[in-house]
C-alpha cells in the first residue's frame, strides 16, 4: 500500500512540474494588436490607427516580435493615408515595421499573480528598411489569467530615412509619438 501512495504522489508532482514548466513555456500572441501615432505641430495634428499589428510573447525568456503592415494604418482623412504610404513610408518598397528584443525584466512579472508590472523593453526597430536599437518602458497587465501589454515611444521620422518634402515640413513632428495597446492569447500549437 505504501509503495501506491509513494507512487501516486510521484506523479502528483511530476504532473505538476510538468503543468509549471508548460506554463513557463508559455507563447502568447495576437494577431490584433493596436499601434497608433501622433504628430503635432502649430499647423497640423496627424494621427493613424492600426489594429492588425502581429505580436509573439515568449514569458519564460520575455522574447518578443512585432510585425506591423503600414497600408493598414488609417487615418481621418483618405488624402492623408495616400500620401503617408505613397510618398513618405513607400509602403509599396517597405511594407512592413518590424520590432524583435525583448522584456529584460521578465523575472518581474509573476504571470500567475493579477497586477500592473513595469517592464523595460530593448530591441532592434526596422521602419522603412532602417534599423535602430530602441529601449523604452511599458507595462504588462495581468488580469484572470490574460496577458495585456501597453507602451508609449517616440520615433524620429529622420532616423529611419523618411524624407519629409520641405512644402509640408512645418506639419509633421520631429518626434512622431507611438502607442502600443495588445491582448494577448495564450498560443495554441
Amino acid at each position: 500500500m505504501s509503495t501506491i501512495k509513494n507512487l501516486s504522489v510521484s506523479i502528483i508532482l511530476t504532473l505538476f512540474a510538468l503543468c509549471a514548466y508548460a506554463q513557463d513555456g508559455a507563447k502568447y500572441f495576437t494577431k490584433e494588436g493596436h499601434i497608433s501615432f501622433h504628430s503635432e505641430t502649430k499647423i497640423e495634428t496627424i494621427e493613424a490607427e492600426n489594429y492588425k499589428a502581429t505580436s509573439i510573447l515568449d514569458v519564460s525568456t520575455g522574447q518578443l516580435e512585432f510585425k506591423v503592415l503600414i497600408k493598414a494604418f488609417e487615418f481621418e482623412k483618405a488624402l492623408m493615408q495616400e500620401h503617408f504610404n505613397e510618398n513618405y513610408m513607400e509602403s509599396d518598397e517597405y511594407p512592413k515595421s518590424n520590432f524583435k528584443g525583448k522584456i529584460t525584466n521578465i523575472a518581474d512579472v509573476d504571470f500567475a499573480t493579477d497586477g500592473t508590472y513595469d517592464v523595460a523593453v530593448t530591441g532592434d526597430l526596422t521602419i522603412h528598411g532602417v534599423t535602430n536599437t530602441v529601449e523604452t518602458a511599458g507595462k504588462i497587465i495581468v488580469e484572470g489569467g490574460e496577458i495585456k501589454a501597453a507602451s508609449n515611444f517616440v520615433v524620429k521620422p529622420a532616423d529611419y530615412k523618411i524624407n519629409i518634402p520641405t512644402v509640408v515640413v512645418d506639419n509633421i513632428a520631429e518626434e512622431i509619438t507611438v502607442k502600443v495597446d495588445l491582448d494577448y492569447k495564450l498560443f495554441n500549437r
